[in-house]
């Protein structure tokens, strides 16, 4: 009988995770501070990287995000393979990556293609090629999707068929996980890493920097609450999740977006758009929200304070709520990882990063950022 090729022993379930009551909360863990001490090198090195890649600028970005795409693709393709079928269908794991290209190609080609045009308008050879390209981008697209399915088809083999059927099934899925939030990421980077404003500058739309580092306070946050005072399970699809993890994230997290809008709003590079595909510095009129105001401290406060009025940016009103919207819908995005690792029977995604897991297990949370992007369009 065909098995489901196994992966490392220390990324299959622990026993103790089934215990009730969260019997393996991490207050209660007798080896959580070497668990800590691996995350914190783990968290201290993605962090760092994030912020070199978010200073060399928008191009940087969205490389990133095509690679961590890659990586999760590569896990989540890995999930269902079975290693008898693959040997004997030559070439079909190769089709997953064809359908995995051609999305990447329509999703990229849809936010980037009057980008790349503004690129290479100095160049006559390039300028026509590209622009024939975006002009035909969306029949290029077309006749890729149908050659991979007319590829599906005539690979079909003889009690294989429901296993073929099964990773085409897959596969499609996995692009409606991986795409469907890092649309629009990457359409928002360009418009404004930290916040994406209407062209006259005129309503709020989507944002990328501020949410994205509001889920990672959120995330250590809710992961230090529990270390330290984690008692009372938060639901049993994730044990060591605690309400009290839950609660203080909330509020470190609602507290940091008010004070991360004020300091990101104050750099161009954050908040201008970007019309093409260089990586020169940015200089624009980052527009009204962006402008402090000015409020006047009540009597019995000023008594107490050096100063009698403080500066608010508009944009740190909209931090508040964007930063409870995080602190309460972020955690369901590991709920919901939580809960598909157990119908699989796996602790992690993969093992790419010590005491995280995998690239898929880091990027749960971001789920949610991509709901809040659709409400926000």
């Amino acid at each position: 009988m065909n098995k489901i090729r196994r992966r490392k022993q220390s990324n299959e379930i622990p026993a103790e995770i089934t215990k009730p009551n969260g019997g393996n909360l991490l207050a209660n863990d007798r080896n959580k501070y070497k668990s800590m001490w691996i995350r914190t090198h783990s968290t201290l090195w993605m962090i760092g990287a994030f912020v070199l890649t978010i200073y060399m600028g928008h191009l940087y970005i969205c490389a990133m995000v095509i690679l961590i795409q890659i990586l999760m693709a590569k896990e989540l393709f890995n999930l269902l393979r079975k290693v008898r079928e693959d040997r004997d269908l030559p070439g079909f794991r190769l089709l997953n990556w064809h359908f995995f290209f051609t999305a990447m190609l329509f999703v990229y080609g849809r936010f980037l293609s009057q980008r790349l045009v503004n690129t290479v308008t100095s160049d006559k050879v390039l300028f026509k090629l590209v622009g024939f390209l975006t002009k035909y981008h969306m029949v290029i697209c077309y006749f890729l999707y149908i050659a991979g399915f007319v590829w599906f088809i005539l690979s079909l083999k003889k009690k294989m068929y429901k296993y073929q059927f099964g990773q085409f099934a897959w596969t499609h899925m996995i692009l409606i996980v991986v795409f469907t939030q890092s649309s629009f990421t990457v359409a928002n980077i360009f418009e404004g890493m930290f916040w994406f404003l209407k062209r006259r500058l005129d309503a709020e739309g989507t944002r990328f920097l501020l949410p994205a580092s509001l889920i990672v306070i959120n995330d250590i946050a809710a992961y230090l609450f529990g270390f330290f005072f984690g008692k009372t399970p938060l639901i049993k699809l994730s044990p060591k999740k605690t309400w009290e993890g839950f609660i203080g994230a909330s509020v470190t997290t609602i507290i940091s977006a008010f004070l991360l809008a004020n300091v990101m709003g104050r750099f161009e590079w954050l908040t201008c758009p970007r019309e093409d595909l260089s990586t020169g510095w940015l200089h624009c009129d980052p527009g009204p929200l962006f402008k402090p105001e000015y409020y006047h401290l009540p009597g019995l406060i000023a008594n107490w304070l050096p100063w009698k009025d403080i500066p608010v940016m508009p944009v740190q009103w909209h931090a508040l709520f964007l930063g409870l919207f995080s602190s309460i819908i972020a955690p369901f995005g590991g709920f919901f990882a939580s809960g598909f690792k157990r119908a699989f029977k796996i602790k992690d995604f993969g093992d790419s990063i010590p005491g995280h897991g995998g690239i898929t297990d880091r990027m749960d949370c971001q789920l949610r950022r991509a709901f809040r992007n659709v409400l926000s369009v």
